[in-house]
């Protein structure tokens, strides 16, 4: 059995020694490593090895390839969720071992990331076909982080893939249903299975995952409010429910009169499909959308529901985030300051609203300085008087 000690090297540096089982001939082996940080990230840095040791999957970082070390830190204890540690192992496996996973992890250098840049931009998708400028930075994300937790255990003295920026991604305008299109969309869905849960998107900002993840012990509709506490979250794997990435993904949104009635609605017809399958009254979990027998719904399909809809009823061709975005686009044009709209829509901090929606905001400041300018106008006049 593996064992091991910690010991203080400084402030924040701390050494792990630990031993392995004995080699071939019998001889002791012992290894090191040298990490930044807490006790408490130390502690876990050697529960980590150790378990990677007895598992057999623990790498030797003098000898170890990229793809090695990659597949090594994205099978460990990485502090990923599961959407986050499933779509990671995808762009490893599809966009960066074919190209960088023989190159030895301490011969990697800045030029060597820049040239395969350069290869998925040109020809790095499926079929040689080029890939975007974001899914190429998605990638280097992913390669960045991995190799900056070689960093902090001083496998690396410094991090190859912070010397190159990953390529500039053109602004693309988000997508939103224009103010005079809101109300004929939900009038023609009125009677529609999505009727509710659209109308429940625009009137909160909701992401797709918090509105499918709502217990009808989350909202108070005396109080004509919703509370944000968890998402739900679809992988191979299969559905889960999770907390807010942030403490401001937890929150309370307030909801306009008309909102509150198409809820009180919902949960009437809700609860006489329920009789109807023998299923009795809602318990303190159930979901405000569910699936008939009230199990929680696909995510995925969910967005598939909402376009298949909208082609079939002729409605603007939006995906169901756009709710989301049309949301805040109203919320802007009605000159409310950008603290509150962030906190609304459950951003981690303003600065994210207004990389997401900074047109907007130009839009209303332009209309902003219009108004003043009539308004100094019309004073110049008076003075003139």
């Amino acid at each position: 059995m593996s064992r091991g000690n910690i010991t203080r090297r400084g402030r924040d540096s701390w050494r792990i020694k630990f031993e392995l089982e004995p080699d071939a001939t019998g001889q002791r082996q012992t290894r090191y490593v040298t990490i930044r940080g807490k006790r408490g990230d130390a502690d876990r840095e050697l529960t980590r090895l150790l378990s990677a040791a007895d598992g057999g999957t623990l790498v030797e970082p003098r000898k170890t390839t990229i793809a090695e070390y990659l597949r090594a830190w994205l099978n460990g204890s990485n502090g990923l969720s599961p959407k986050t540690l499933e779509r990671y192992k995808q762009l490893a496996e599809q966009q960066i071992i074919p190209h960088l996973g023989a190159v030895m992890l301490q011969r990697l250098r800045p030029s060597a990331v820049s040239d395969w840049h350069d290869t998925l931009l040109k020809r790095g998708g499926k079929d040689g076909r080029p890939l975007s400028a974001r899914t190429v930075g998605h990638a280097h994300r992913v390669l960045h982080r991995a190799l900056e937790r070689c960093v902090e255990t001083e496998i690396l003295a410094r991090n190859a893939a912070s010397a190159i920026s990953p390529p500039t991604v053109e602004a693309v305008e988000i997508e939103i249903l224009a103010a005079d299109q809101i109300a004929d969309v939900l009038a023609k869905l009125a009677e529609h299975v999505l009727y509710s849960i659209a109308a429940l998107a625009l009137a909160t900002g909701m992401r797709r995952g918090e509105l499918l993840a709502l217990r009808w012990t989350d909202c108070d509709l005396d109080a004509a409010a919703v509370r944000v506490e968890r998402s739900l979250e679809e992988t191979a794997d299969g559905l889960r429910f999770k907390p807010p990435k942030t403490k401001r993904g937890r929150r309370s949104i307030s909801l306009p009169p008309s909102t509150v009635q198409v809820l009180r609605e919902h949960r009437r017809k809700q609860l006489e499909t329920r009789v109807a399958l023998g299923l009795g009254k809602h318990d303190g979990e159930a979901l405000v959308f569910s699936a008939p027998g009230g199990s929680a719904m696909s995510p995925d399909n969910l967005s598939r529901d909402w376009l298949r809809t909208c082609r079939r009823m002729e409605l603007p061709l939006v995906s169901f985030h756009a709710l989301r975005h049309t949301h805040a686009s109203a919320l802007i044009a009605a000159g409310l300051d950008v603290v509150t709209i962030s906190r609304r829509l459950g951003h981690s901090n303003p600065t994210v609203t207004l990389n997401i929606y900074a047109h907007l905001f130009r839009q209303t400041d332009s209309v902003a300085a219009q108004a003043i300018e009539a308004a100094m106008r019309t004073s110049e006049g008076t003075d003139g008087g």
